[in-house]
């Protein structure tokens, strides 16, 4: 009997040890130190995406529209024929000014012969080569009203939604279609100021920057794209100045008119890092518990200019020599006094996909 107390007495014993070596461990909270190195941050821009090349077709002649020979959505090469205004007026037009060409040509040429033989002056020629002229201009001009008939690509491009239908009474100027060359698209995206004074700063006259094209779809397009312009003026309401980088499509996969994010890849020297699970917010600000020599626990706003995965870039508020609290903000309270271990900054950053929370 006795024996079996002393045994229960020594699991007690065991066991209210363990459980206090439990507690122990519990409440060493895990803290770890910012890391400064070079790195680089991704700037996100919301943008429009246009063809290098979008025009309007319009009619250049009032006639009714004989024929369409491309449905909308295709793709034209330069110099195809896409619609014909019907051209019988224009051709009356013609053979009228080829007849009156012809008659002018053979006064001309009659009054040569006379000019020669000395039976008219000088200036009876000089007027019926001014009346040939004259004729022959007229001609041509009638021969470019009868082609203005015929509308053509003016270069390779996709066909956009019709804006007339066959048979329909168009007027000169009248809009027909649109035109997009597509082989190489302009993408728009507006950069404040204090950024488009980093940029002007960093950027050499021979750098033409890289940028990335996140679509709609939220997949990059497979071709970068170069930063090739700066707009001259700034939008007083805004305080933003648009950029245009240029992309290659050979796949012709942008269209005129699509949206998409430009993510722009900046170098950062000294960067200082900590884990975004490392940090609070109270009304819309950013904290960290910081532990001072005295292991009390000190809340500190910190300012962040940028993020990566897991990972938050910070300017203001935070040094190398800080130790931040790493797991366990919501156990701890302001001037709490704690027990820590430190772990490893470089380990903890190169690490952070294990220990996303």
């Amino acid at each position: 009997m006795l024996m079996m107390l002393g045994f229960g007495a020594l699991l007690f014993h065991v066991s209210c040890k363990s459980e206090h070596h439990e507690k122990e461990e519990e409440v060493k909270f895990l803290v770890t130190n910012p890391v400064q190195k070079d790195t680089l941050i991704t700037k996100d821009y919301v943008s429009q995406i246009q063809s290098s090349r979008h025009i309007e077709l319009r009619a250049q002649e009032r006639g009714y529209l004989q024929k369409i020979y491309v449905d909308e959505g295709a793709f034209v090469k330069e110099g195809q024929l896409l619609f014909q205004i019907l051209p019988r007026i224009y051709e009356a037009e013609v053979q009228k000014s080829k007849a009156e060409a012809e008659v002018a040509k053979i006064e001309y040429e009659n009054t040569k012969l006379l000019a020669d033989s000395d039976v008219v002056s000088k200036n009876e020629l000089a007027m019926a080569k001014a009346k040939m002229d004259k004729a022959n201009a007229e001609l041509s001009l009638a021969n470019v009203h009868l082609g203005f008939t015929q509308i053509r690509a003016p270069f390779d491009g996709i066909v956009d939604r019709f804006h007339v239908r066959l048979g329909s009474l168009v007027d000169e100027g009248e809009l027909l279609t649109n035109l997009s060359d597509n082989s190489t698209m302009w993408v728009y995206y507006n950069v404040p100021e204090a950024e488009y004074l980093d940029y002007q700063e960093n950027i050499t006259k021979t750098e033409k920057p890289q940028v990335n094209l996140l679509m709609a779809n939220n997949k990059y397009f497979k071709h970068p794209g170069v930063v090739e312009t700066i707009e001259a003026d700034f939008n007083n309401e805004t305080g933003n100045i648009p950029f245009r980088a240029s992309f290659p499509n050979p796949e012709g996969l942008l269209r005129h008119g699509e949206t998409g994010n430009v993510h722009v890849t900046i170098p950062i020297t000294d960067a200082l890092l900590i884990p975004q699970k490392a940090t609070f917010e109270v009304l819309d600000k950013k904290y960290v518990y910081v532990v001072d020599k005295d292991h009390k626990v000190k809340s500190r706003e910190i300012t962040i200019i940028n993020e990566l995965p897991h990972i938050y870039v910070v300017s203001e508020g935070l040094s190398v020599n800080d130790l931040i609290l790493l797991e366990g903000l919501r156990l701890v309270r302001e001037n709490d006094k704690i027990e820590y271990k430190v772990k490893d900054a470089e380990s903890v950053i190169s690490n952070l996909d294990l220990y996303a929370e």
